[in-house]
């Protein structure tokens, strides 16, 4: 071992702070130092408990990636309800219906309450005691295993629990965390990157006046859905912002919309580029590309881009017309854009549309630079995991680490992820719940809540300056042999480097010191304790940074000949998934609250669902609740369908996120899984799963079932015409638009 000191910059490292700001927090004036200190664990403060007196607490939500500030309303000791922290900038005092089901995460049923080890074929409950000596045995100091025969897989993390995963794994020279999103937003992230040279650029909604989105859901389940529906809002105040949105079945935010046009899948790309030579016959946009550019546009003529994408040929210039006239205005891409072969292509092309118009600096800018890198998240992607498979496939895996992601259910059928998570000798699961990952490991460690344990949180869309979260209990643990992520890490750590961590008693006392030995770069003159305190109390910690700028890398926009979709007639139809806001990639299926609360689009609950177009189930003879097969290439399933008007005509969509087997009462059984029909296709430019490029064909089974919705016996205006629709194609838009302006 190591001297019984440490130095204080790979103090600093241990706490996450590097750079700049371990110059800073090194002439800072906390009295922690370099380990040769203990610093106090945290101790419950004596409760003033006024029978029938709520009291607030602050903490972070843990629902997604947001990152939004909450206020968590407690009485008599238990955490009721949650409410937005008026103090964050993210959340803005505002949370959404999936912030709200974080209760029932805490209050859960068939919550985790032992750890649980494998004997035989089964996993059965043991004492904490047995369950760290296994894991210390395996894990400990005398472990055996190097570099990267050790993996931990994880979903997006942030903060010190990032931090201290990535001492853990370089305790054995691995730098193997691999991070992984079933819903990868990696394909938008490596685009944005090549055009703007960030990979989340900050969207000013709130100052557009028009908006032309390309499937991005940003109301629904976008990067911070909650900031950006406060945004929206001002938006929409004089003068009026005008939204259109294209994708091929309508989300959250195209049910928002002024105009939604529904494009046959994977051709965004191609309308974009129809829509900017249409442009550049203004002569102010002339000359704002190369002409090498705008040769290559030529052949992007609106009869031919109709032809391909099944827009109007007159709405295309029509959409052009718009963006020219209302500036500044902001062009989005979206997943059901990226989900394709050519998906970083549809990306580039769409952001080409921001380049000539100019919205750089006015509609888009760069997020602030981050102070402390290493507590930021790294967004997961599909091609880690497809890694991490192929690496236990081939037996070079020895132990596996699991939390916060469940491939065993989000995997599609060609990635064998369960059954070669059994040719690793050791796997281990930290999570509040069983899910069908942990089902398969060998030891399964159960977690505090997110509401009874403390943590810290970055989230990838920093709006405004940089945020840091904070997250702390808001009631007593309900289950003792329960214990927070973080405070296992430090254990570990404590036995891999004791020098290093011996000052720390517990998790509690490590982020303390890690905020404080911040402090200079908040520069505040509060003393310690006082800084800590109001850390707790408003739940963040705000630094007000400049936004970064961003580029115009006009080169990295390659542009052929006009390709149509790729047509398939044995499989006639194209498969769009969708993604509820709630349920998202199905973490969250084993929430009543979420079960039971309808679709926003279909009103339906508790099932999975075929969406056709009407017109298309006329032609095929299907009515609501006939159960339809769903076949691709890779496998099927069975759903009852439900005629929907706002997808594309040769378009099919079933929602993501149901058809559990091992994740509990309120999960298991319900609906199907359309992860496992997708094929395998992937986008050229990046490697990931096109998500969006499966092709299916339907049968109808000859069953009829009831569909459990909310809209009542019919399925459009409840029997009666409340809404007058039209198709895009026959609205007079010009004189619509003049009106709207009026």
């Amino acid at each position: 071992m190591s001297s019984s000191k440490i130095d204080r910059r790979d103090f600093l490292r241990v706490l996450g702070i590097s750079g700049a700001a371990a110059t800073l927090a090194g002439c800072g004036n906390t009295s922690i130092e370099s380990g040769a200190e203990l610093v106090e664990s945290f101790v419950q403060p004596e409760d003033f408990v006024v029978p029938g007196v709520g009291v607030y607490y602050a903490s972070t939500c843990a629902q997604c990636g947001s990152g939004c500030g909450v206020m968590g309303r407690v009485r008599e000791g238990r955490v009721l309800k949650l409410e937005g922290n008026p103090k964050s900038v993210i959340s803005g005092g505002k949370i959404c219906g999936l912030g709200q089901a974080a209760v029932q995460v805490h209050y859960n049923p068939d919550r985790l309450t032992k750890p649980m080890l494998r004997e035989g074929d089964a996993l059965k409950a043991v004492s904490w005691e047995k369950a760290m000596g296994v894991l210390t045995a395996r894990l400990g100091s005398g472990s055996s295993l190097t570099g990267e025969q050790i993996a931990f897989l994880t979903g997006e993390v942030s903060g010190h629990q990032k931090v201290l995963l990535a001492n853990f794994l370089e305790s054995f020279g691995s730098t193997n965390h691999v991070v992984y999103d079933a819903l990868s937003p990696a394909v938008g992230h490596e685009a944005s990157k090549a055009v703007y040279g960030v990979e989340q650029p900050v969207l000013q909604i709130d100052k557009a006046r028009l908006i032309l989105s390309f499937g991005n859901d940003f109301l629904g389940t976008g990067p911070s859905p909650v900031h950006m529906a406060a945004q929206y809002a001002r938006f929409r105040k004089a003068p009026r912002g005008t939204l259109i949105q294209v994708e091929p079945r309508m989300t959250l935010t195209g049910a928002n919309a002024d105009r939604w046009y529904a494009i046959r899948p994977g051709t965004e790309g191609v309308l974009a580029l129809g829509i900017a030579h249409s442009l550049l016959q203004h002569p102010e946009y002339a000359h704002s590309i190369s002409q090498e550019l705008a040769a290559a546009l030529k052949p992007y003529d609106k009869e031919t881009v109709a032809e391909i994408t099944g827009i109007s040929a007159d709405a295309i210039p029509h959409i052009a017309s718009l963006l020219w006239e209302k500036s500044p205005s902001l062009v989005l891409s979206g997943p059901s854009a990226e989900g394709h072969v050519r998906g970083f292509s549809n990306a580039t092309a769409i952001h080409l549309l921001n380049l000539i118009l100019d919205n750089r600096g006015k509609t888009l800018q760069g997020q602030a630079n981050h102070p402390f890198p290493q507590l930021s998240p790294v967004s997961g992607s599909y091609a880690a995991l497809t890694r991490l498979n192929q690496a236990m496939s081939a037996g070079k895996c020895q132990a596996l680490l699991i939390a916060g992601c469940n491939p065993a259910f989000t995997a599609p059928t060609f990635v064998p992820f369960a059954s070669n998570m059994s040719k690793v000798p050791f796997k281990v699961a930290f999570t509040t719940q069983l899910d069908e990952t942990a089902r398969q490991c060998d030891l399964v460690l159960p977690l505090l809540s997110p509401l009874e344990d403390f943590g810290t949180h970055v989230a990838g869309y920093q709006p405004a300056g940089v945020e840091l979260m904070i997250q702390q209990p808001l009631m007593e643990k309900l289950y003792p042999e329960t214990k927070g992520f973080g405070d296992i890490l430090v254990d570990l750590l404590k036995q891999r480097k004791p020098d290093a961590y011996k000052a720390f008693p517990d998790y509690y006392s490590y982020i303390k010191t890690a905020v404080l030995k911040a402090k200079p770069v908040f520069k505040s003159k509060e003393s310690d304790d006082n800084f800590w305190e109001d850390a707790l109390r408003n739940g963040v910690l705000d630094l007000d940074l400049p936004a970064a700028q961003i580029d115009a890398k006009v080169s990295a926009i390659k542009v052929g000949a006009p390709q149509a979709a790729e047509t398939g007639m044995q499989y006639p139809f194209y498969f769009v998934p969708s993604v509820r806001a709630d349920l998202r990639d199905g973490r969250h299926a084993n929430l009543p609250w979420l079960q039971e609360s309808p679709d926003p689009l279909t009103s339906v609950a508790w099932d999975s669902w075929v969406e056709i177009h009407p017109t298309t189930a006329v032609q095929m003879q299907i009515r609501e609740g006939d159960v339809l097969e769903v076949q691709s290439t890779t496998g099927s399933v069975r759903a009852k369908a439900y005629l929907f008007p706002g997808i594309q005509p040769d378009t099919i969509s079933m929602p993501l996120g149901q058809g559990h087997t091992g994740y509990g009462r309120y999960a298991d059984g319900i609906g199907v899984n359309p992860f496992k029909i997708l094929d395998p296709n992937f986008e050229e430019q990046t490697g990931e799963l096109a998500m969006y490029a499966t092709r299916v064909i339907i049968k109808k089974t000859g069953e009829n079932a009831k569909m459990v919705k909310d809209e009542g016996p019919t399925t459009l205006q409840q029997g009666r015409k409340l809404v007058v629709t039209m198709a895009a194609d026959q609205a007079e838009l010009a004189k619509e638009i003049t009106r709207v302006a009026q």
